[in-house]
């Protein structure tokens, strides 16, 4: 049986702050943990969650993780704190990192969460920047493990929108050498230097396809992944982006272009008859729900893994 093993970094800010050997780590751990074939003991060790945004998936999985593997988490509300009347940063960071074990961070700018981390004297662990979501992209691959029992012969699909779930896509596949294609409309792909630093670690470039056809993207595909076209802080942008991203919609046609084993993810919220349709998202193909199921468990993974 695999025991969690300390990561070489300190925080978890991107996917790149694991090594390959330490992703199947976590992977392997979090198999465990859903198999409640491991326990673990982190008694007394504290959590302290800082959401600048709202969070349902994040925070509750996070809170159950940290209880299940024998720790407590105090949920640190910005609007009740002096982080919402403008204490800087590394104030706060040198402050609770006195009290608490680890940091879970949810913010906007990936500068104020690597600000924490640059102050904190405890691991500081990224719940969501406008730049990345490393921990969903954990649970995502794990899902992917799970279904068809390896990396090698699998080609992930994204379409929508180029944001912080494809980039964390990109940087995880990139170290897993799975075949990644992003399909976006034009002026929404990801980040030039997200797809810079995925070509440094690809062995083989060409498995990294970024395009603005859907179909190019999906033909053959062993999975399909969407999610909202407006994040979060975006909710203005959301009459126009509809508009923008017409003919990115997850639907049955779509779904029969890839392989017929194909499975279809979401990261939720969804929002039906915009990004995914109802009948896709209802279909056998969905592996939605257990996706979001393994954000649980990746976390208990990760957590272990940091806090050994």
């Amino acid at each position: 049986m695999l025991k969690p093993a300390k990561l070489t970094s300190k925080n978890f800010l991107s996917n790149l702050d694991v090594s390959l050997e330490e992703l199947s780590n976590i992977f392997d751990l979090a198999g465990q943990f859903k198999s409640k074939s491991l326990k673990v003991g982190f008694y007394n060790k504290v959590l302290g969650l800082i959401f600048d945004k709202s969070s349902t998936r994040t925070r509750v999985s996070f809170q159950v993780a940290m209880s299940r593997i024998g720790g407590t988490t105090i949920d640190l509300n910005p609007g009740t704190s002096q982080i919402g009347r403008g204490e800087p940063i590394k104030d706060t960071a040198r402050v609770l990192s006195r009290y608490c074990d680890i940091l879970a961070i949810r913010t906007f700018h990936h500068s104020d969460l690597e600000e924490y981390a640059r102050w904190s004297s405890k691991p500081v662990v990224n719940a969501l920047t406008d730049l990345e979501h490393p921990c969903q992209a954990l649970a995502d691959y794990l899902t992917i493990l799970e279904e068809f029992k390896s990396f090698d012969q699998v080609t992930l699909s994204y379409i929508g929108d180029g944001n912080n779930v494809a980039n964390s896509l990109i940087l995880c596949g990139a170290l897993l050498g799975i075949n990644l294609r992003i399909a976006t409309p034009k002026g929404f792909e990801p980040k030039p230097e997200i797809l810079s630093k995925a070509l440094q670690i690809h062995k083989n470039p060409s498995k990294l396809l970024i395009t603005n056809d859907v179909y190019e993207a999906v033909k053959g595909s062993n999975v399909i992944y969407t999610d909202v076209w407006a994040s979060m802080g975006e909710e203005d942008e959301s009459e126009s982006k509809a508009n923008q991203f017409k003919g990115f919609t997850v639907g049955t046609e779509v779904l029969s272009a890839a392989n017929k084993d194909a499975i279809v993810l979401h990261c939720l919220p969804a929002y039906r008859g915009k990004e995914i349709s109802n009948e896709v998202f209802e279909s056998k193909a969905s592996r939605i729900f257990q996706q979001a199921e393994n954000r649980l468990y990746t976390q208990q993974a990760l957590l272990a893994s940091i806090l050994t």
